[in-house]
């Protein structure tokens, strides 16, 4: 018995010598790039106040410890200004980020939410000096920003290639969490290639480092201890880290650099069409054998893609050669393509694949419109449960209907609602059917199949959609 309990204790400190063994050292890596990462601060002048105004207080975030409350009171809402607002209660805005050294003249990185509205930039250096930067540029899109400060022989860091990165790979955070400078987090490469709302032109790194306010523009390491990402967003019900945390990959924030250093911004790609996810229901309406590729939902007029013959419908399942296997890679690589290319789009059209070619247009500046309508009441006649009324020439310019459509005033419990249908939609396609008034609705529901799903083409608030609808019987 005890012969067999030794072994077995022996075997156990095996196990845990071995495991200890393959557990990554970070302290080489450390001393070696953490010179490069710098601290940055900005102050943002606050506008003058009328004597006699009451203060706007921060709303008091949910899920506080009570012990945190008094603190949060007195940093963000300290009626004399001090602590909380610039120095000598001047009321000036301050707020902190981190950030890296690419070059050893000067030139460093960081996020565009770190610096943006800044009046003045303050780096912090690892040896305690501080320099005001100049912002040579910055891209919303992408949230990245280039500094420059004066001075020579600095350290830098390595660039690394993210399209080499692993899932499950060891990588390493150094920032400044809540002005905790030189503060090293580290963890593995979640998931790579995410989309993320408002960031549709970066594939972000998913990781589990500990990244917290702060960490914004910080690098991101790999076991090379070169730099593949800059640390941007976490994902968080608490405003603090919860275990998802997400980069820019390295290659889309040099090709960003690279034009903001010659031409003071950044230009990208465009196509010209708002797209969505193929689902299984979907894919099931367009006789996809499995769910892949960016559904074109609307084609933006004089754009590339009307120019190429995009059309509503198409799925893309090709760009360049490269395969879409979800709506949210396309955008990365238009955006990252430069102005005036050539490119080559295949496609599926109605179960027929298609070829078209094409040339990248420049990104305009779009500002999203959102129209409100409101629907009366009526008692639905159709299989779907709903009732549709054609549009009114002042609806439409509400709803940015061109042509076509019909306005969805109700919608009972059943097939339509199932399928996401609300009222205010203005159905524009069924089946591949083009919708004109309501006496084509009624003809199309009629013959629509049981049993099998097909696709229905909404607009929501000036923003087209496709819906899976099935009939049961």
């Amino acid at each position: 018995m005890l012969k067999k309990l030794g072994w077995s204790v022996f075997l156990v400190f095996l196990c845990s010598q071995n495991v200890v063994a393959q557990l990554p050292d970070f302290t080489e890596m450390v001393k070696v790039n953490g010179v490069a990462v710098v601290n940055i601060s900005t102050t943002q002048k606050a506008p003058v106040e009328v004597a006699g105004a009451p203060k706007e207080q921060q709303p008091m975030p949910e899920g506080l410890p009570p012990e945190m409350e008094e603190l949060f009171k007195r940093f963000f809402n300290n009626p004399d200004g001090g602590n909380g607002g610039g120095e000598g209660g001047s009321g000036d805005t301050q707020s902190l980020g981190s950030g890296f050294i690419i070059s050893k003249d000067g030139y460093i990185l960081t996020n565009h939410h770190v610096v943006k509205d800044a009046d003045e930039i303050i780096v912090k250096f690892s040896d305690r000096r501080e320099l005001i930067a100049k912002l040579i540029g910055s891209d919303t899109r992408t949230d990245v920003a280039v500094l420059k400060v004066e001075a020579t022989d600095l350290p830098v860091v390595t660039i690394g290639d993210p399209a080499k990165l692993q899932v499950g790979e060891w990588v390493l955070a150094i920032g400044s969490p809540f002005g905790f400078e030189q503060s090293v987090t580290a963890g593995i490469v979640s998931a790579k290639g995410r989309s993320l709302p408002g960031g549709n032109y970066v594939p972000f790194i998913q990781t589990d480092v500990a990244i917290n306010p702060g960490n914004s523009g910080g690098p991101l390491f790999n076991m090379d201890g070169k730099v593949v990402g800059i640390n941007s967003q976490i994902y968080s019900r608490t405003g603090g880290f919860m275990g998802l945390s997400f980069s820019i990959p390295m290659d889309i924030v040099m090709n960003v650099v690279e034009q903001i250093k010659s031409s003071g911004k950044a230009a990208h790609g465009w196509l010209g069409v708002q797209i969505q996810d193929v689902t299984r229901e979907l894919a099931e309406s367009f006789n996809m054998k499995k769910p892949q590729g960016a559904l074109v939902s609307k084609v933006i007029p004089g754009s590339p893609a009307e120019k190429a013959d995009l059309q509503i419908g198409d799925i893309i399942t090709e760009f360049n050669g490269q395969p879409i296997e979800k709506s949210g890679d396309l955008p990365p690589m238009v955006g990252m393509t430069p102005i005036n290319d050539k490119a080559t789009l295949k496609i599926l059209r109605q179960g027929n694949e298609k070829t078209l070619n094409f040339s990248i247009g420049l990104l305009p500046e779009q500002i999203d419109k959102v129209a409100d309508t409101k629907a009366e009441k009526a008692r639905p006649t159709n299989r779907l449960g709903i009732s549709v009324t054609d549009l009114t020439a002042e609806e439409r310019e509400v709803l940015q209907v061109i042509k076509g459509g019909v306005l969805v005033q109700s919608v009972e419990k059943g097939i339509a609602k199932n399928a996401g249908i609300q009222p205010g939609d203005v159905i524009l396609r069924i089946a591949n059917n083009v919708i004109v008034g309501v006496a084509d609705f009624e003809k199309t529901v009629k013959t629509l199949p049981v049993g099998k799903s097909v696709a229905v083409l909404i607009q929501r608030r000036g923003s087209p959609a496709f819906l899976a609808l099935k009939i049961d019987k």
